[in-house]
C-alpha cells in the first residue's frame, strides 16, 4: 500500500471515531511515556475504566507525580501507580522488568508507546544513536521480558492479554537503503555514528516506526496461533505533542505550522492506543499483528510487504534478539519457549 501525502492531509482532516470503552475490573494496564502525550490521554481513558492496576512508566519521578495527580483529578482513580524507566538505559528496562516479575501479578495490556525523534545523533552510553535505541531496541526488550507474565496472565485468568506498540504512517515514506541492506548488520549499522550524517537522521524516526511494525509482524509470525495474546501497531495520525521537542531552527518553524494546521489533539491520538488495546473483544485475533489506523486495520507499505522488506524484518529480528541476548540471556530463552521459527 502507498500513502501519499495528500491522502495524509485528508486522515488529519477526518473526524476521529470516538474512544473505545470497556470494563477493565480487575485488570493491570501499563502504560510507557504515561507523563504526557498520547501516554497520559491513553492513561486517562484507561483510568476511566476502573482497572484493578494501572501503572504510568514514566522517566521522571517528578513529572510521574505530577501525572497522577492530575489523573486522578480528571478521573477520580485513585489506584494508579508511578514506577520509572529510561528507555535509553537497558539496566533501567530490566530493573522495571524484574520488579514486575517479582510483583507477580497479572498484566494484561502493554501500551509501548514512549518514542524519541532525533534530529542529529546523540549516542547513549553504550554508543548507539538514541531514537534507534530507545524505539527500536528498549521497547522489544520490555516486551519480551514480560512476555512471560502475559502468557501467565492468560492461561490463570483465561483471557487474552495484548501488547500495543505505537507507530506511525511516516512508515509508508521510507524503505532501507541499499547500503543498510548490504551490511552485515542492519540494526548495527543504522545505530552507529558513522552511518548516521545529517542526511540519513533526517529520516530516522519514520524509519525507526517501520522497524517497530517490522517487529511487531515478526513477532506475531513467530507467535503460535494456540497461544491467547494479541500484538499489534497503531498510528495515532500527527498530534500535538512533545515528540518533536528537540527539533530546532527553520525545522522546528515547520513542524509548528503543521502542528497548529493539521494535527490531531494528543486525546484525538491516544484514541487509537486504546482501540489496540481493547478493540473486538469477540474476536481479538483479528487484530493479530496488525497495523491499525482511525480505528481499522490498513494495509503496510509495500517496502514492508515485499521480498526485499520480509527479508530485512527477518534479518532484524534475527538481530534484535541477539543484541538484546547479549545483554540478558533471558531474552533468548523467552523467545525459544514462547515464539516459534516463522514460516515466512
Amino acid at each position: 500500500m502507498k500513502v501519499s501525502f495528500g491522502t495524509f492531509l485528508r486522515s488529519q482532516f477526518a473526524k476521529q471515531p470516538p474512544v473505545l470503552k470497556a470494563d477493565l475490573a480487575g485488570k493491570t494496564v501499563i502504560v510507557l511515556g504515561a507523563n504526557t502525550g498520547l501516554g497520559f490521554e491513553a492513561s486517562k481513558h484507561f483510568g476511566s475504566m476502573n482497572p484493578g492496576r494501572l501503572i504510568l512508566a514514566c522517566r521522571s519521578q517528578s513529572k510521574g507525580e505530577a501525572a497522577l495527580e492530575k489523573l486522578k483529578a480528571a478521573t477520580g482513580y485513585t489506584k494508579a501507580e508511578l514506577w520509572l524507566i529510561d528507555l535509553s538505559d537497558f539496566e533501567s528496562v530490566k530493573r522495571f522488568a524484574d520488579k514486575f516479575e517479582r510483583d507477580g501479578g497479572r498484566l494484561d495490556i502493554l501500551v509501548e508507546n514512549a518514542a524519541l525523534s532525533m534530529p542529529k545523533f546523540q549516542p547513549t552510553k553504550d554508543g548507539w544513536e538514541s531514537s534507534l535505541y530507545v524505539n527500536d531496541l528498549a521497547t522489544p526488550l520490555l516486551a519480551f521480558l514480560l512476555l512471560p507474565a502475559m502468557i501467565k496472565t492468560a492461561e490463570r485468568y483465561s483471557v487474552i492479554p495484548r501488547i500495543v506498540v505505537v507507530a506511525s504512517e511516516t512508515h509508508y515514506w521510507v524503505t532501507l537503503d541499499k547500503k543498510v541492506l548490504q551490511s552485515p548488520n542492519i540494526l548495527k549499522t543504522m545505530g552507529s555514528s558513522e552511518y548516521c550524517t545529517k542526511d540519513t537522521m533526517a529520516n530516522r524516526y519514520p524509519l525507526t516506526k517501520m522497524i517497530n511494525i517490522f517487529f511487531v509482524r515478526a513477532f506475531n509470525d513467530r507467535l503460535p496461533v494456540s497461544t491467547p495474546l494479541v500484538i499489534d501497531a497503531v498510528n495515532p495520525g500527527l498530534c500535538k505533542t512533545e515528540l518533536m521537542r528537540d527539533v530546532k531552527g527553520f525545522m522546528a518553524m515547520i513542524f509548528g505550522t503543521l502542528m497548529n494546521v493539521l494535527a490531531f489533539t494528543a486525546e484525538e491520538g491516544s484514541r487509537q492506543l486504546v482501540f489496540g488495546a481493547i478493540a473486538h473483544p469477540d474476536k481479538p485475533d483479528a487484530l493479530r499483528g496488525q497495523y491499525l489506523s482511525a480505528c481499522r486495520i490498513f494495509e503496510v507499505s509495500d517496502f514492508i510487504l515485499s521480498p526485499e522488506g520480509v527479508k530485512a524484518q527477518n534479518r532484524i529480528w534475527n538481530e534484535l534478539v541477539e543484541i538484546l541476548g547479549d545483554f540478558d540471556p533471558r531474552v533468548p530463552t523467552i523467545v525459544n519457549q514462547y515464539l516459534t521459527r516463522s514460516k515466512v
